[in-house]
């Protein structure tokens, strides 16, 4: 008997070069079908070098122009993914020269006082945005080990620890570590050399692991188990929609921290968390509603808000949530209700 994988395998370059001879023609239908099976990895690409989902939407529509307009000078000495990534990279270095690094209220000012006013929002381009794990096109891998090492690459704090990472050293870090592209064919896509590949891989993995926290959010998840996180969320949900704040920090580590992009304003230490919570968003002048989703391999609420206006719940924020153990080490609570589309959310939620 054949195996279905190894038979779609053989079919596969036969398939590319039809499809590739016939976009070199000018079939644009064909040269759609010839990149859609890498237009999600590429995406998730972009966002780790530039921590923004709509930037990164940006950087692939510019790399997928530029290898349509390429195309007939591509001569198959590499791989088509390869070729497109070698596109999507430098679409992403040319979009870091023009655009400040992406960081979090953790890196740009100290932890607040909650007894005094959360500062103006800072609406210029320069906080890391959310990933929604819907777009990481995880179903097609093989084996639940595939599928974390994935969220791993996408989880908050790695994403953060890139965006200190000078633009090359970062690609080249993506390239090895997360794509698993050789030294040889990372250098190739920078057009450097695997020596200076190998040196800067090594600077990255010391300013990146200096960042990075001793557990990842994925080996956390394995350790607590579906039914318990699905616990902890309903319980999260259930206090938020109550404006309960003594529920809430019952669920909080010693050190929590509530963050807000694009509030510069952040809050560390489970009481200074519940004193903001009490004063602010939870002191019950609100009613709220929330939709458990789940974004950058961790779990997150899509947050929506009593509009007396339209007699419904509008987008308000999107959480995700950090745990360490059972508790809530980090709300990461992006207060742009813009972040939500592609989440493929509705805008409003009925009474």
């Amino acid at each position: 008997m054949t195996d279905p994988a190894t038979s779609r395998a053989s079919t596969a370059v036969p398939r590319e070069r039809e499809l590739l001879k016939a976009a070199r023609a000018g079939d644009r239908d064909a040269f759609g079908r010839l990149v859609e099976p890498f237009r999600r990895e590429l995406h998730a690409h972009c966002y780790r070098m530039l921590g923004s989902y709509a930037d990164a939407e940006d950087a692939l529509q510019d790399a997928l122009l530029r290898a349509w307009r390429g195309l007939p000078r591509f001569e198959g000495r590499s791989s088509l993914r390869s070729w497109l990534y070698r596109i999507a990279t430098n679409a992403c270095l040319r979009a870091i020269e023009r655009t400040p690094k992406r960081v979090l209220p953790i890196d740009y000012a100290p932890a607040a006082d909650p007894h005094d006013d959360v500062a103006e929002a800072v609406n210029e381009p320069v906080w890391l945005e959310p990933y929604p794990d819907g777009d990481l096109g995880l179903e097609g891998l093989v084996g639940p080990d595939a599928r974390y090492e994935q969220r791993e690459a996408v989880e908050l704090a790695f994403i953060a620890a890139l965006q200190h990472l000078p633009a090359r050293q970062r690609a080249v870090l993506v390239l090895r570590d997360v794509l698993g592209f050789s030294a040889r064919e990372t250098a190739e896509v920078l057009e450097t050399t695997p020596v200076s590949v190998d040196s800067a891989l090594q600077r990255a993995h010391k300013t990146v692991d200096e960042r990075l926290p001793s557990q990842s959010q994925q080996q956390t998840l394995r350790l607590l188990g579906d039914e318990e996180l699905s616990r902890l969320v309903e319980r999260y949900l259930a206090a938020w929609e109550r404006n309960d704040v003594d529920a809430m920090v019952s669920m909080l580590a010693e050190d929590a921290r509530i963050v807000m992009p694009p509030l510069p304003s952040w809050y560390s230490g489970r009481e200074q968390v519940g004193a903001f919570l009490r004063k602010n968003p939870l002191r019950g002048l609100k009613r709220w509603r929330m939709v458990p989703t789940s974004a950058n391999g961790q779990p997150a609420l899509a947050t929506y808000v009593w509009n007396e206006q339209t007699g419904a719940f509008t987008r308000h924020s999107v959480s995700v949530l950090t745990l360490r153990g059972d508790l809530i080490e980090e709300i990461m609570a992006f207060m742009n209700p813009d972040l939500l589309e592609p989440f493929g959310l509705p805008a409003s939620l009925p009474a």
